[in-house]
């Protein structure tokens, strides 16, 4: 013991670790039927790291080229030992991550984490959730497979809707005017390298502006403690709510391998630029009720092109959500309350109904 606190003591003159720990002992964390929902944003922290380490990994032998990608993941996946596990641990790691992430808006939005002072806060978040759905859009083509190809080329096509910009934008993506190697490049160096730094810094302004106001207490809540100081509860951060959220981790590592495990992520088949698209081809499902609801708008809406309007529609229904601290006061908060509800039930109704539709 006498060793390990001498050298406590000597890394703490050079880096003055409890000066720095200091804040983390005095912050506290509200208790209430509804503290579970704070796990969330710890867990997506979790798995973006996840995907950092495996993504290393996967790194090590991946060639980003339109002759080698397919045959590099394959390499990877037969002949790599373990290669197999940490390329679905990747990809499961990437679909939970989403899913954590859209969890962890909603909850804010139900909870009214965004308000007065913590609407930077949100913005940072929303800005970190577009981030994430950026990952996995550029994340898919890498593997060059069938499936992938064909639904960049779709989304890169949606983009090409958006009025002015779109079509300039639509090239850029693409490194030109159709998905080629130059677009499997391209995406390769957004997502290992603007998109995590990106990333990184927003996380380290996010996590600062937590601990800066602290996690916000539901307002019936918050109501209920201003008239009634002795029902408020709290617990430490640390360790108390840091051991907490360490076996949220737990248990998010535990689904994470098993679905890794069991359910082995396919490659597919190599992509083939010169053969029709493949019959029923659908977009990854976080972006599937965005893609059947502009399936289902007619050609033409009045003057306007159907799916100009639908991606003029999702650019606003976009801005109003971020923007909802701003928008969530006086009379307009029961009409926000209302929006969440339907945001939330639109993107599982239209998620389910282009899982299943032809």
């Amino acid at each position: 013991m006498g060793f390990f606190r001498k050298l406590h003591d000597w890394l703490d003159d050079r880096f003055g670790w409890n000066e720095l720990l200091a804040p983390l002992r005095k912050k506290t964390v509200p208790v209430h039927r509804l503290s579970h929902w704070y796990f969330l944003g710890g867990i997506t922290l979790f798995l973006f790291v996840i995907q950092v380490l495996t993504g290393i990994l996967l790194l090590l032998y991946y060639r980003p080229g339109a002759n080698e990608a397919f045959e590099s993941v394959q390499y990877i996946m037969t002949r790599v030992k373990f290669g197999w596990l940490i390329r679905s641990i990747h990809s499961w790691s990437a679909n939970l991550m989403v899913f954590t992430a859209f969890a962890h808006m909603f909850s804010v939005a139900f909870l009214k984490s965004y308000r007065k002072p913590r609407e930077l806060t949100w913005l940072s978040g929303m800005i970190l959730l577009f981030l994430v759905l950026g990952f996995g859009f550029s994340g898919y083509l890498l593997p060059w497979n069938t499936l992938a190809f064909f639904a960049t080329k779709v989304g890169t096509e949606i983009t090409g809707q958006v009025p002015i910009v779109g079509r300039p934008l639509m090239i850029f993506l693409r490194g030109g005017e159709e998905v080629t190697g130059a677009t499997l490049t391209r995406f390769f160096g957004f997502h290992v390298a603007v998109l995590p730094g990106l990333a990184t810094l927003l996380i380290g302004l996010h996590i600062l502006l937590v601990q800066r106001f602290g996690i916000s207490v539901p307002p019936k809540l918050e109501a209920e403690w201003l008239t009634k100081p002795a029902a408020l509860r709290e617990m430490k951060f640390f360790p108390n709510f840091a051991l907490r959220e360490l076996m949220a981790w737990y248990v998010a590592l535990g689904v994470l391998g098993a679905l890794a495990a069991i359910f082995p992520w396919d490659l597919g088949v190599k992509a083939d630029p010169f053969v029709s698209a493949p019959a029923g081809i659908k977009p990854e499902w976080y972006f599937l009720f965005m893609f059947q609801t502009l399936k289902v708008i007619p050609s033409k809406v009045f003057f306007m092109d159907g799916e100009v309007l639908g991606v003029l529609a999702f650019g606003v229904a976009g801005a109003v959500w971020l923007l909802l601290p701003f928008i969530d006061t006086g009379r307009a908060r029961r009409w926000v309350n209302a929006l969440a509800v339907v945001a939330l039930a639109y993107i599982i109704g239209m998620t389910i109904y282009g899982h299943f539709a032809k």
